[in-house]
């Protein structure tokens, strides 16, 4: 009775994880090329660890908590490293959808890599896109970096303050001189003579200077 159970489950096993099968995907793994003279056999404990993988990836999915590594069915495995697997419903006879199997290989993508010293080239879910590569972390903290623009920004903000505060003291300045040498405070009228006025002022102020220079010689 139980070889005759036994012999069932293999039976219903080998019909889940057929090549090609509904929900199942091909792996291809190329050690050699990746680790050189450090390759490694791929045996049972290899075989062992990847479902362990796997079933760890589904664990993280909702409602997929109870995968075991039991779930996970390897088959059609070749010397050169390929294979195909499914992951098996733990209360029902058939494979798990492959859009939850994808999704949990992507989400842990890095870490099955990691577990074989490969990476997306040398192991290859062939039904699976490669995971994008992770984002590089800046040399600085991003808030380091959006402070250091907002301080820029107000530096010139206040920079440009004061050049223009300058420029019009100058001008004030340059209006109440041209006022009082003309007698008119009229700005408007200023603007009208302001060449004039210039020269007439620099005139008297160089008379005056010659005076004073001729009296001390004197």
């Amino acid at each position: 009775m139980l070889c005759l159970l036994f012999f069932l489950v293999t039976a219903v096993r080998a019909e889940l994880c057929q090549p090609d099968a509904e929900n199942a995907f091909k792996v291809r793994l190329s050690i050699r090329t990746a680790l050189g003279d450090k390759a490694y056999a791929w045996d049972t404990n290899e075989e062992y660890l990847f479902k362990a993988m796997v079933a760890f990836s589904m664990r993280k999915v909702p409602n997929r908590e109870t995968t075991e590594i039991s779930h996970v069915l390897l088959c059609n495995v070749t010397q050169r490293v390929s294979f195909w697997f499914v992951v098996t419903d733990p209360s029902k006879n058939h494979t798990l959808p492959a859009v939850e199997i994808q999704s949990a290989i992507r989400m842990n993508r890095n870490r099955i890599n990691n577990a074989f010293f490969l990476n997306d080239q040398t192991l290859e879910f062939l039904k699976i896109p490669s995971t994008l590569a992770p984002p590089t972390d800046p040399s600085m903290p991003i808030w380091i970096i959006i402070f250091s623009v907002i301080f820029c920004i107000v530096i010139v903000a206040v920079m440009l303050l004061i050049l223009s505060g300058i420029r019009q003291r100058r001008r004030d300045d340059f209006a109440g001189v041209t006022a009082r040498y003309t007698g008119n405070n009229d700005l408007g009228g200023i603007k009208r003579v302001n060449a004039v006025v210039c020269l007439e002022w620099c005139l008297a102020h160089g008379e005056r200077s010659e005076e004073q220079r001729t009296i001390r010689s004197g």
